[in-house]
């Protein structure tokens, strides 16, 4: 997964660097935010402005990512949506910081 990050005043900025997070490479999402949260860093937020197509294992993992943040009284936000990503998060009603 093509992944970039940020840290900034305590907040994680995580940018995905994909058209499409799905089982292909979710996993690997869900993973480095878990690592992330168990080394403290429970500020996150997921620059999804490169993503086009979210599947349900994507939206799992960020969902992880969500429940794993606040589980540790962090944050977890989501930004630079493309408008067919958002429609998405709008039709399941997980709309996290948006």
């Amino acid at each position: 997964m093509n992944l970039h990050m940020e840290k900034s005043n305590g907040t994680v900025v995580l940018y995905i660097k994909e058209k499409r997070l799905d089982a292909h490479n979710s996993g690997e999402l869900k993973d480095r935010m878990l690592e992330l949260g168990e080394n403290g860093k429970i500020h996150l937020v997921v620059d999804l402005a490169e993503v086009r197509f979210i599947d349900s294992s994507g939206l799992g993992a960020l969902l992880s990512g969500h429940k794993n943040t606040s589980l540790r009284n962090g944050s977890f936000k989501l930004c630079g949506l493309q408008s067919q990503v958002q429609s998405m998060f709008e039709l399941t009603r997980f709309a996290p910081g948006l």
